[in-house]
């Protein structure tokens, strides 16, 4: 069951089955018939769920455990806060919805005051916030309820002491892609990033990806988003041979230089990041054509976002997978949790991870996630698997 704390109205709908989805619901309880020979029991007889006010608006539930899900719902990143959720909702649909009440709470009028109301209102976990300032507001608050929070940040410096990322993170990207490279015989590898934390995250993962995988960096240039800043940027690369160049910015602005990059060096392998898969139009940025890059595999994304867009007549964005998925990992948890207790925090930390939209995933115990990433070849034709992701870690 989801719904929405701003609002009065409850969704209560019934579960329904999806085959795209057949796989994942393994994640789901699974329910045994008696052993052949035997007679089966007579059913219990049905729970009458007596609701107790734990807050202002919302009853006590007997049966499922509460879920708070802390996303923007109004301001200007309402968009990407509401196809988060509307995600998560269609999780709780498809998982069926019988030991989680999933609630949403708004965090643009304030994140720590939204994390206090969930609190109070009897939540034992929450998913997100989305933005790393965010996560800083709540943590405090979820710390003092013993409330572990699952956040869709990619900011590593967030993680711990209770907050877990799943955000796509720079460095596992890097390391995948730079790791694949070197396994095609390349060992000179430069780098272009934008001035700004992103930027410095992406040289740094590259500096201990290439030096743990072998090779060598040759050149690395900072560089801020003008066409001047960029030019002077590639000029001071271009002396130092590379067969391979990072370039950790979104796809359009990789484009534009690796247009200037070609006139002096037409050969080296163009590299990108995450980044490039939240790229629309990707495949008509010819100068890409043949780039590498590193991300979570998008065939169950595709048979998510077509059933999203059945439901809520849009499609959502990229990072909606994550609310789903977050949703998916709970209701696994759920299974064995038992109602009114803490959650079981030491379960995010089973090493055998868990699955997916977006693959195999896990989180190490300093709560930054760990995710089976394959390597996508950019070209005329769209993307191209180059290398598969493993179907589950250690493989």
């Amino acid at each position: 069951m989801a719904e929405a704390a701003t609002a009065p109205q409850h969704w209560v709908r019934r579960a329904t089955r999806f085959g795209a989805f057949a796989g994942l619901m393994a994640l789901a309880a699974c329910v045994s018939g008696p052993r052949r020979g035997t007679t089966p029991p007579p059913p219990p007889p049905p729970v009458v769920e007596t609701p107790r006010p734990v807050g202002p608006e919302l009853p006590e539930d007997q049966n499922r455990h509460r879920i708070a899900l802390l996303v923007p719902l109004s301001g200007p990143n309402a968009g990407v806060g509401q196809s988060i959720a509307n995600a998560a909702n269609l999780a709780v649909l498809d998982t069926g919805g019988k030991r989680i009440r999933v609630t949403f709470y708004d965090t643009a009028p304030g994140a720590a005051a939204a994390a206090s109301r969930a609190v109070n209102e009897g939540n034992k976990i929450i998913l997100g916030p989305l933005l790393a300032e965010n996560v800083r507001l709540v943590l405090p608050v979820a710390q003092k309820a013993h409330v572990p929070l699952i956040s869709f940040s990619n900011d590593t410096s967030v993680a711990g002491n209770g907050a877990f990322i799943m955000g796509y993170t720079p460095a596992e990207s890097i390391d995948r892609v730079v790791r694949f490279a070197r396994s095609k015989g390349m060992t000179k590898f430069a780098a272009l990033a934008p001035v700004g934390t992103y930027g410095r995250r992406a040289t740094n993962a590259l500096l201990r990806s290439v030096e743990s995988a072998g090779g060598q960096v040759v050149a690395m240039q900072m560089y801020d988003r003008s066409k001047g800043g960029l030019a002077s940027a590639i000029a001071k690369i271009d002396s130092a041979p590379y067969d391979a160049v990072l370039i950790a910015d979104n796809a359009r602005n990789a484009s534009g230089a690796v247009t200037l990059l070609r006139k002096e060096v037409p050969n080296a392998k163009v590299l990108g990041t995450e980044l490039w898969n939240t790229e629309t139009g990707i495949a008509s940025m010819i100068t890409l054509h043949g780039a590498w890059f590193a991300s979570v595999s998008d065939n169950l994304y595709r048979q998510l976002a077509a059933k999203y867009r059945v439901k809520y007549g849009t499609g959502p964005y990229r990072i909606a997978s994550m609310g789903y998925d977050a949703v998916l990992l709970v209701s696994r948890i759920a299974q064995d949790w038992r109602v009114g207790a803490d959650f079981p925090m030491a379960r995010l930390l089973d090493q055998g991870g868990f699955t997916g939209i977006d693959g195999p995933f896990r989180f190490r115990s300093d709560g930054i996630v760990e995710r089976a990433l394959e390597v996508q070849q950019v070209g005329a034709g769209g993307l191209t698997v180059v290398s598969p992701s493993p179907a589950k870690f250690g493989e």
